[in-house]
């Protein structure tokens, strides 16, 4: 009798330990101790690759995040097209990669606290008196990376999208003349054109009626509740201690995270 209750009470646990095996996979991180972050790599200033080293403003986050919930930030890089996938497939934790919070995203994932409200920007050559505003971009061509919030942006006012890889070929597309213009972020031209004095090209900051100020923020899987939760609560930190505001002032010059 007693080996039967001790079979029994073995069993109740271990269907124990499988239930809550099953709740932490779907709410912790893939890998014990450490926060695995999907990003691109290749979008200064939020991140990219110097002297092959990859740093920026959301590496640098990520590493800070990560240490204040105890965790060591593990960065994949994955190009955009497939980086928001890897989240249903659970190849990382999370993605912070200037993913802007959609009501579309919202229906498939869910976010942490925006660290970035970004504004958007018209870029052109300079010299260019035909575009002036989004409302002269139909059928204009204008470079935007194929999914992104830039790509559907430009679309709405009716302009002719052509394929880029990254904001870098993007600047080199407008001054070669093979497109015309491009929407982006208002603090990675800003970051650019440190970079690239006298370019020949320029940025109009586009009107909040037109196209409202995005909230960056964390992006996780839709069972990843509790890690969200964890990431809310680090953030809030980083935010109080000043962690935010520093970064956004060495990577912008302002900060851009309120």
């Amino acid at each position: 009798m007693k080996k039967r209750v001790a079979l029994l009470l073995t069993m109740v646990a271990a269907f124990v330990l499988i239930l809550t095996g099953c709740s932490n996979s779907s709410n912790e991180t893939k890998t014990k101790g450490t926060l695995t972050i999907g990003l691109e790599g290749t979008y200064a200033p939020y991140s990219y690759r110097e002297n092959g080293k990859l740093t920026g403003y959301e590496v640098e986050f990520g590493k800070a995040l990560a240490k204040e919930m105890g965790l060591k930030a593990k960065f994949v890089p994955t190009k955009w097209d497939s980086l928001i996938a890897g989240l249903n497939s659970k190849t990382f934790d999370v993605v912070i990669n200037n993913v802007g919070e959609t009501k579309d995203r919202q229906k498939h994932y869910i976010f942490a606290k925006p660290y970035v409200a970004s504004k958007s920007v018209l870029i052109t050559k300079d010299g260019d008196s035909k575009v002036k505003s989004v409302d002269d971009l139909k059928g204009v061509k204008m470079a935007e990376g194929t999914g992104t919030d830039n790509y559907n942006k430009a679309k709405k006012f009716g302009a002719n999208i052509v394929p880029s890889p990254d904001f870098a070929t993007t600047m080199s597309m407008i001054k070669q003349g093979r497109v015309q213009a491009t929407i982006n972020s208002h603090e990675a031209f800003l970051t650019w054109a440190k970079d690239n004095k006298d370019s020949g090209l320029k940025a109009k900051v586009i009107p909040t009626n037109k196209i409202p100020n995005t909230k960056i923020a964390p992006i996780f899987n839709k069972d990843s509740t509790k890690l969200r939760d964890k990431v809310n609560k680090a953030e809030d930190k980083l935010r109080k201690d000043g962690t935010l505001k520093r970064l956004s002032i060495k990577y912008f010059g302002e900060d851009i995270s309120k």
